[in-house]
Formats: structure tokens, sequence, C-alpha cells
């Protein structure tokens, strides 16, 4: 062919990988392992050994963080402090066994279906979920440099934002008008959304109160979850921005490209050392004024430019009208809210709903506020026959 670039391999020649028969044919081999009497190894060349392995049980963990935390980090202690007894793990912490049960919850998977800035995201944009995540690396890495209790920053961090509605903040718009004292994702995801998972009171505090307009954390490790937020948000909102075109890494004002860089590696390697210094100089959960400052700056240049631009208030103004008419839609239709969730809301009085009052509008509420993006359209399109052109658009396409 003219103008084609020759490789000196014909299409015969490639090395092909197996056959579709012959990888089955591989993998149907693996199906117990290779092993012994003794053990079953995952490799038939299996060679890795540990060595003389002691068990590290939980109290030689909670010896561990005794002899090692700083002063007034929060200790693990047995079952931990929770609403129902339980008993203790063998192996795991009460704060780990937090954020194992986070991260294996629908409520935490359902995140990665919710928007963080944009609705409907490409697949290099952030999401509500990879927001929960970024999050927790950077309490882990304060935590840590600090002393302080990493698996209750990293179960809060997982965990902070698992009450959110669909549709980002504006989900916190469209669904206050129905409980008295309005909706708040922390305490919501922490009273309602979590407390199936019977969480750690320590756990559930700093997801309850991450957001710096609640009361503080009372812990020092849930403030730095909320630090960590901030600090995560504004840097990866600011990328995602760039990415859709949004903003230039140019417009970033002289304070932030100065004292943090223009890229997100530098900016979080600065917030997360001036915390580090601040704390340790001071013996407070908190930042060097300079880079604080700097921080502050940043937030105010995204809300400018990024959550409060025209096309982001219309897509808020889309989320917040087709929430609302879900609400009352599931209001009428009691019967049609999956009992757990009725449950989750209402508890004992969960057996005693009445379409249009009080306790249906609290569970469908619940409802909508567990919903993906994509589902929460998905049920305006079928059961509201919702104008598709109405509903909330991604960056330059309409996510149906």
């Amino acid at each position: 062919m003219a103008g084609s670039i020759s490789y000196g391999l014909a299409m015969a020649d490639l090395p092909f990988p197996d056959s579709a028969d012959e990888r089955a044919e591989r993998w149907a081999a693996t199906m117990t392992g290779h092993g012994t009497d003794d053990v079953v190894v995952a490799h038939a060349d299996s060679h890795a050994t540990v060595g003389d392995a002691s068990i590290r049980t939980r109290e030689a963990r909670e010896e561990r963080e005794e002899a090692t935390l700083a002063t007034h980090a929060t200790r693990s202690g047995g079952a931990g402090h929770r609403a129902v007894d339980e008993a203790p793990d063998p192996f795991r912490t009460c704060f780990e066994r937090d954020r194992d049960r986070i991260l294996h919850d629908s409520a935490f998977r359902r995140l990665s279906g919710k928007t963080q800035v944009f609705v409907f995201p490409d697949d290099h944009q952030r999401t509500r979920m990879t927001h929960a995540l970024e999050v927790a690396q950077v309490a882990r890495s304060v935590a840590e440099s600090l002393s302080l209790n990493v698996p209750l920053v990293e179960a809060m961090a997982i965990g902070h934002d698992c009450g959110h509605g669909p549709g980002g903040h504006a989900s916190e718009d469209a669904l206050s008008p129905y409980l008295d004292g309005g909706f708040d994702h922390a305490p919501w995801g922490a009273d309602i959304t979590l407390a199936p998972l019977n969480l750690c009171a320590e756990t559930l505090d700093g997801i309850r109160n991450h957001s710096w307009s609640l009361p503080a954390p009372k812990t020092p490790e849930g403030e730095i979850v909320s630090w960590a937020d901030r600090i995560a948000y504004v840097c990866h909102d600011f990328e995602d921005a760039v990415a859709a075109g949004i903003v230039t890494a140019d417009m970033l004002p002289p304070a932030v490209a100065e004292r943090c860089g223009r890229d997100r590696s530098g900016q979080l390697g600065t917030f997360v050392r001036a915390m580090v210094a601040a704390t340790t100089a001071t013996g407070r959960i908190g930042m060097l004024p300079e880079i604080a400052d700097a921080l502050a700056e940043f937030r105010r240049f995204n809300y400018e430019y990024v959550y409060l631009r025209p096309a982001s208030q219309q897509q808020a103004a889309a989320v917040v009208s087709l929430l609302r008419a879900l609400v009352e839609h599931y209001a009428d239709r009691p019967h049609a809210i999956p009992h757990q969730t009725t449950v989750a809301a209402l508890g004992e009085r969960a057996d005693y709903v009445d379409a249009g009052g009080p306790e249906a509008l609290r569970a469908a509420v619940a409802y909508v506020a567990g919903m993906t993006d994509r589902f929460a359209c998905q049920q305006g399109l079928a059961h509201l026959s919702w104008d598709p052109a109405k509903l909330p658009q991604g960056i330059g396409v309409s996510g149906f």
C-alpha cells in the first residue's frame, strides 16, 4: 500500500497470544492451586517464604500503638466503642475493621457513580470515590508523619462522603427542603448511610464533622481528615478543570503558583509538609499560615472559575429539579422504596409509613440520596417521563 510503513512482519508472523480455548484450559488448571498435604500455593513455581514469622494479633497491634503513637493520638481498644457491642477481632484493631467495612459496603461502591465536580465525567476525571481515596492518601501521609492512628484516618477518609447524593453538592440543595434542619451529607452519612455498619464512635465522629462548617471532630485524626479533604479537592478539582479546558495552569493566583507550584504533585507535597511542620511546632492540627493563605486563595479561585461558573450553575439547577421530582414521586409511593432503605432512614417506624406523610418523605430522601447519577437519571426517564434535554449534562456530552 502506497505510503504505508513496513515493520518487516506479516500478520501471520506476529506472536499472537494463545487461543481462547488454550487460555481457558490454563485458567482451569489453576482452579485449585498447587499444594501438598500441608499447604496450597497459587503458582506452580511458588518459592516465596516468610521465614520465622510470628502472628501479629490485635493485642500486639494495640501494644505497638501504645508504645509508638503520639501522646494524644487515638488508641484502638478491643472491639471499639460501638452502638451495639461486638466481640473483638483476633487480628484487626477496631479501626482497621471500620476501614474494611466501609470499603466493602455498597455505599462506598456507589461513590464511583457520583459526581465530584463534573456530572458524567470522562475516563480521567474524578468521581466521588476517587476523591475519597485521594483524601485517604493525603490524610495517611500526615497521620503517619505525626505518629497518629493511620487506620482511623483511613476509615474516616474513605467514609467521609458516603452520605453524598447524586450530582455533587447540588443534591444538598435539592434534598434540604424535605428535612428539618436540611440535608448535610456529613451527618447524614454517619447517622443514616453508614449506621448499619455499627462503626466505632470515633470513626463516625470524624465522618460526621469533617466539614469545616460543623463542630470540630473530637480526635486529632478527625481534624487531619478535615484538612485532607480540602487539600485533596482543591488540588484535584483544579487538575480536572485544566484537563477539561475550563481553566489553565497559568491562571493560578501568584500566591498559589509561587508557594505551592502549578501541578498537583507539588501542591499536595507543599500542603502536607506545611501541616506536618505547623503541627510539630505548635502541637495543634493545622498548617503554616503562609501556606494556609495560599490554600484559601486556591479554593477561592476554584469557586470563581470552576464551581460557580455558569455551566456549573446550570448543571446544579438540573440536578435540583430532577432530585426533587424523584423525592416527591417516591414519597407518594413508599412501597417502591427498598425496605432496607426505609429501615435505615426510619428505624422502628419503618413499618408505619403512609404515602405522602413525613416518614414516607424521609424514606424517599434516603432512597434518592443513595442513588448514583446515572440511576437517578434513569429513574427520571422511566418514572417521570423526564425530558432528556433537561437532564444534567457531562463535559461536552450527554450522559444519555
